[in-house]
C-alpha cells in the first residue's frame, strides 16, 4: 500500500490550521519499506524518482563481513539475526537493517548498509 510523505495535513507552528490548497503529487508517494530476511538471496530491483533504479534485498544469506584488527572484508555467511534495536518486532521476526546485530561464522557483527536501499548487506565484526 502506497503511504504518503505530504504534510499539508499539519498543523502551522503557530498551531493554527492550515487548508489543504492542491491534491497528492506522485512525487510525494513513498513506498511499503523493505523488510530483509534471512533466506536464500532474493532482490527486487525498482524505477524511482528521475529514471533511476533502487535495489533491495528481499531476503539474504551473505554478508560483506569487514574484520578491524585484520584490515579485511570477507564474504561470509549470516547464521541469525540476533537483535535488532531500530524495533522490538524486527528483533522477533529476524528483519535485518542498517544497526542490526547478525551472528555470522566469525563472530557477531552489526549491519552498516541499508539493505532496503543498498541491495547489500555489509556488516563490521563486533571485536571483545
Amino acid at each position: 500500500m502506497v503511504q504518503w510523505h505530504w504534510d499539508l495535513h499539519k498543523r502551522k507552528k503557530t498551531g493554527g490550521r492550515r487548508r489543504i490548497w492542491r491534491k497528492k503529487r506522485k512525487y510525494e508517494r513513498g513506498g511499503v519499506p523493505t523488510e530483509t530476511i534471512l533466506g536464500e538471496t532474493k532482490i527486487k530491483v525498482d524505477r524511482v524518482k528521475g529514471g533511476n533504479i533502487k535495489v533491495r534485498i528481499l531476503r539474504a544469506e551473505y554478508a560483506n563481513l569487514y574484520i578491524p584488527s585484520e584490515n579485511k572484508v570477507v564474504k561470509t555467511r549470516i547464521l541469525k539475526v540476533a537483535a535488532n534495536p531500530s524495533n522490538r518486532d524486527y528483533s522477533r521476526r529476524g528483519v535485518i537493517t542498517r544497526g542490526a546485530i547478525i551472528e555470522t561464522e566469525y563472530g557477531e557483527a552489526v549491519v552498516t548498509s541499508r539493505p532496503g536501499q543498498n541491495g547489500v548487506i555489509n556488516a563490521r565484526l563486533i571485536e571483545k
